[in-house]
């Protein structure tokens, strides 16, 4: 399916991409931005926020449309020296917003809790107060224990993507489950109800617009704060088909109806992606303290 005029990006960044990838090569970590083929990385990286890949660059499930490799064999233990990595980096780059997310990783019987909480920990103990960590985490299978282990290194924002809606997850991923994801946006705001939430998914998958706006209020209903909405790009030929380029108007209502149902932030657009402005939920973090 030909690519609209309205899906072109950006060249914004391209100077200051180049050094970020420099530095994400010889300090050996991994970002979500280039594994996933990111379209606002430039964008990003010049606002001063970066999304960090922990626990490696291959994903342990088989979601369709996903560019991140894929495997269960021959996995890499946690690195210890990570987290004191990705920290320095930060403070290196002088980094105000920072996404640490994570391939899927099954095997390990946390699901990569543990890393991911000694991330946000060496994070937090460079004392900067204008730095805000948000944690993009995996469904964990269900484990709370292990969402509790996250939620104890205090992120200021807590993300997992639902990705799409209900009916499509057998053909969009089949190893995860649409109640789980809901189960854990919801515990961890019961857990922590200062925590900000914060959820995305796709269109143009084949989902309906009142499977979306359903969508939206099962999130609501799960006490989700932000919501990001954008539009799915097939990778390449061996991954899950375009059933539909979405307009921007589209976008627009279906931000307007997001707004309504009460999500204080919501980003939606062709283009927007988990970690698209995501500095801008700092101005709520200020707010609540």
């Amino acid at each position: 399916m030909r690519k609209p005029e309205w899906l072109k990006s950006n060249k914004l960044g391209a100077k200051k991409t180049s050094v970020i990838t420099g530095y994400l090569r010889s300090y050996k970590l991994n970002s979500v931005c280039e594994s996933a083929q990111c379209p606002n990385k430039g964008e990003c990286f010049e606002r001063g926020t970066a999304t960090f890949m922990i626990l490696g660059d291959v994903c342990t499930r088989n979601c369709t449309f996903c560019a991140i490799k894929k495997s269960e064999f021959d996995l890499l233990p946690p690195n210890p020296d990570e987290p004191k990595s990705i920290a320095e980096l930060t403070d290196k780059l002088n980094l105000k917003y920072v996404v640490i997310t994570t391939v899927t990783r099954d095997d390990l019987p946390d699901g990569g809790a543990e890393q991911m909480a000694k991330t946000v920990t060496e994070l937090k103990a460079l004392g900067k107060e204008d730095v805000a960590v948000e944690v993009l985490i995996s469904d964990l299978q269900g484990n709370l224990s292990a969402l509790k282990t996250i939620l104890d290194s205090n992120p200021d924002v807590l993300n997992h993507n639902i990705e799409t809606i209900n009916r499509l997850y057998s053909e969009v991923r089949p190893k995860a489950n649409y109640n789980t994801s809901l189960k854990i946006l919801k515990t961890a705001k019961e857990i922590n109800p200062d925590i900000l939430t914060k959820s995305g998914f796709m269109v143009g998958l084949g989902e309906t617009f009142n499977e979306v706006t359903t969508l939206m209020n099962d999130l609501r209903n799960s006490g989700v704060d932000i919501l990001t909405i954008g539009q799915y790009m097939q990778p390449s030929v061996k991954h899950y088909n375009v059933r539909e380029y979405v307009h921007p108007d589209v976008f627009k209502k279906y931000e307007t109806i997001a707004k309504e149902i009460g999500f204080i932030l919501v980003e939606s657009g062709p283009l927007v992606r988990s970690s698209y402005h995501a500095e801008k939920a700092k101005d709520f973090l200020k707010h609540r303290s």
